[in-house]
């Protein structure tokens, strides 16, 4: 008898490291969380090997507009604290913001969790957040994929990516061509660091040796360094409905000085003005702790505008009005002008 046949002993997906039934113990958990996302034009639910969507009517010239992102090393944060209940909404911000600079609604979202040992009830708080993030800028969570693959990633930890895909009338995309010599800049308060600028922000707090449960401006200091990201949908799209936006910028890793240029067109520089906002507390803490220079930290991070948004002078004032009524800070932050020999699309003066 062949040694190689003599071990008779079966083994299962289990003992390789998977367990199914944790997976599908993750499903019943998270079927709540995801029906609350639900629109109309959801066809099926959660459990296909597709996820069905019609084309809202409301659209006549239906152009979809679709984005992936993920959370970066923010997450390494969220294993250190074993905080896992709003990186979720971090991953459908980074999506959903994307797509809606150009005027798109954000209509699903898909998700990818993937780990070593899947660990149920930490990825249901991931995934409850991701819900949470669906339901802030109205999209549906139609599905996901939770891949356990043993000894890809170090116990505790995982990975996450999403996918977001929205849609916009044809004759209503915002691309930025009529951006003018003369129009304004206001920039749409974060609501911290986002998700964005971590490895740095990370190296900064292991410098610094600062306690994370010590109070930082009346907070405790781990809450405003994972504060979640802000989802500007609902807000922006209110106000597009309403006056002409001629041009958006999400402020995600370049910082201000790398989005604002992507929707520019050549020949025109946003000068922004450094006094236009009060840099808050927690870019002030980074800036002293890794003494940055000015420049690096607006090409960095979001320095407390998460958005820029673009508008005719004769329209800032209602525009103003707009997105304070939808909950929004809002400053004048710069103008558009011509742009001088050899100077930067961004400056911040």
């Amino acid at each position: 008898m062949s040694a190689n046949n003599s071990d008779k002993t079966s083994i299962s997906y289990r003992d390789a490291g998977v367990d199914i039934e944790a997976g599908d113990a993750l499903v019943e958990q998270i079927k709540p969380f995801a029906k609350r996302t639900m629109r109309p034009e959801v066809l099926g639910g959660i459990g296909g090997f597709g996820s069905l969507f019609a084309v809202p009517q409301k659209f006549k010239e239906p152009i979809l507009v679709s984005g992936t992102d993920g959370v970066g090393t923010k997450l390494k944060l969220a294993f250190e604290l074993n905080k896992h209940d709003t990186v979720g909404i971090d991953l459908v911000a980074m999506s959903v913001n994307d797509i809606l600079v150009q005027g798109a609604e954000p209509l699903f979202f898909l998700d990818y969790f993937a780990c070593g040992k899947l660990e149920v009830g930490v990825a249901a708080q991931v995934i409850k957040g991701i819900a949470e993030g669906c339901e802030q800028s109205g999209c549906a969570l139609v599905g996901g994929e939770t891949a356990e693959m043993p000894g890809m990633y170090p116990a505790g930890e995982y990975d996450l990516a999403g996918f977001a895909v929205g849609c916009a009338d044809k004759s209503k995309l915002i691309d930025g061509t009529t951006i003018a010599a003369g129009d304004v800049v206001l920039g749409l308060a974060s609501s911290g660091a986002h998700s964005n600028g971590y490895s740095l922000i990370r190296k900064l707090i292991e410098k610094s040796g600062i306690d994370f449960e010590s109070d930082f401006h009346g907070r405790k200091f781990k809450d405003v360094v994972m504060e979640p990201t802000r989802i500007y949908v609902k807000s922006l799209l209110k106000l597009i409905e309403a006056l002409p936006v001629k041009g958006m910028a999400h402020i995600t890793g370049g910082g201000i000085t790398e989005n604002i240029p992507r929707v520019l067109p050549s020949g025109l520089t946003a000068e922004i003005r450094a006094d236009g906002w009060q840099l808050p507390p927690l870019f002030q803490w980074l800036q002293a702790q890794g003494n940055i220079v000015p420049s690096e930290l607006y090409k960095t991070f979001n320095c407390g505008i998460g958005m820029a948004v673009i508008v005719a002078k004769e329209h800032v004032a209602q525009a103003k009005q707009l997105l304070e009524a939808s909950g929004e800070t809002v400053f004048e932050i710069g103008h558009i002008r011509a742009q001088n020999a050899g100077e930067a699309p961004t400056i911040v003066v």
